[in-house]
């Protein structure tokens, strides 16, 4: 039990944890932005190809 509770002790000195969230924090806004993005350019396309249609019939 001690074996873990040092593990631990060193996990939360280290800066491995902070690092590690940081990173995940800014993976998430990456996606976010990702999503956003996509979302948007579908949106435009869709009303694009719309736009073709209407002009087609």
């Amino acid at each position: 039990m001690k074996k873990f509770a040092d593990s631990v002790k060193k996990f939360i000195v280290s800066e491995d944890g902070p690092t590690a969230v940081e990173y995940a924090v800014m993976m998430a806004l990456i996606i976010v932005v990702c999503i956003g993005t996509v979302t948007t350019i579908g949106t435009n396309a869709k009303a694009k190809f719309e736009a073709v249609k209407t002009a087609l019939s």
